[in-house]
């Protein structure tokens, strides 16, 4: 045996001991008992609370849990600087971790479907981490290995977390800090835990945000009958009802009817076009609005919503299929 695959196993042994032992102990993480422990390190407690917050973060311990004390230690402003540090060079160690252990022998063996979802990542690269860092479609603990199997360049990788980890960190961090001024009755906790509050809904609207700015302008019919007639490499997506599909309207040539309240869990279904343009069409705008959001949260990055569809369609005078 290669003294690399030596080195591997003892890393897998090492990895899997940690996050059992951290399972085990989780409910043991007590607030109080960290912070004494820090308040004697003195002038290295930072460091020690970012190699914590690292180590847990590649042994999955609940992120959340950590940044909260975070802020209970060491207040707002610093704990939102410590917790980012320490979750960042957490889920660098996790990303080489997995590039380093397996990421050959998972892509021999992953199936189609993952595998189209992986190059999706990777043609994509540090704008899908930004994505997913902002709008948590995946564990987060989980997400660092996982990414770790992709070809997005590291830097590009702990960039983009870093920053798109901030308001999540900054929200969360608050949120401890000002638990510990209302238990302690500090001056001005109201107004602490309202601002508190306020970050969160702001954390909390990120992901529609996100997703109208991944969501692309509208088309017109034209310019869908445009793309069709150049034999363009788009998925045009009719997410009216069968019945709808196959009535007095008819339906466009080529297109893939799933209905709306289908679409969720067909998406497996649709991943060859998860970086392909996607060009949505209803009877109107608003099912195909809804239908643009959800494909757009689950990652899809060029989705367009076809202005007033089918209906647009027939004024127009364009050639359907009955």
């Amino acid at each position: 045996m290669s003294r690399q695959i030596i080195i591997k196993w003892l890393l897998a042994i090492m990895l899997v001991t940690g996050i059992a032992l951290a399972i085990v102990y989780r409910g043991q993480i007590d607030t109080s008992v960290l912070q004494r422990w820090l308040e004697q390190a003195g002038w290295w407690a930072p460091v020690a609370f970012i190699v914590i917050y690292s180590l847990g973060t590649v042994f999955f311990l609940p992120g959340i849990l950590l940044t909260a004390a975070g802020g209970v230690i060491f207040g707002p402003y610093w704990g939102t600087f410590y917790n980012l540090t320490g979750a960042t060079i957490g889920a660098a160690i996790a990303f080489l971790v997995a590039r380093y252990l397996g990421a050959d022998w998972v892509m021999q063996r992953l199936g189609k479907r993952a595998r189209r979802l992986m190059d999706g990542v990777n043609q994509e690269g540090w704008r899908f981490v930004a994505f997913v860092r902002l709008v948590p479609l995946f564990p987060f603990n989980l997400l660092n290995y996982a990414l770790g199997l992709t070809r997005i360049p590291f830097w590009h990788y702990v960039l983009a977390s870093y920053v798109c980890m901030l308001p999540g960190a900054i929200a969360y961090t608050w949120l401890g800090y000002a638990g510990r001024e209302a238990v302690a009755g500090g001056e001005g906790a109201i107004r602490n835990i309202m601002l508190a509050l306020a970050l969160l809904g702001i954390v909390g609207f990120l992901p529609s945000l996100v997703a109208r700015i991944r969501r692309g302008p509208m088309k017109t019919v034209k310019e869908l009958r445009d793309m069709l007639e150049h034999h363009q490499d788009i998925l045009l997506l009719d997410v009216r009802d069968e019945n709808e599909f196959r009535g007095e309207q008819g339906h466009i040539q080529g297109a893939v009817n799933i209905p709306l309240g289908m679409l969720n869990e067909h998406l497996d279904e649709l991943g060859d076009h998860q970086e392909k343009p996607v060009l949505i069409v209803c009877r109107t705008d608003k099912r195909s609005a809804r239908a643009a959001r959800l494909l757009a949260r689950a990652g899809f990055s060029d989705v367009h919503v076809v202005r007033r569809g089918m209906t647009a369609w027939h004024e127009a005078g364009y050639e359907v299929v009955m």
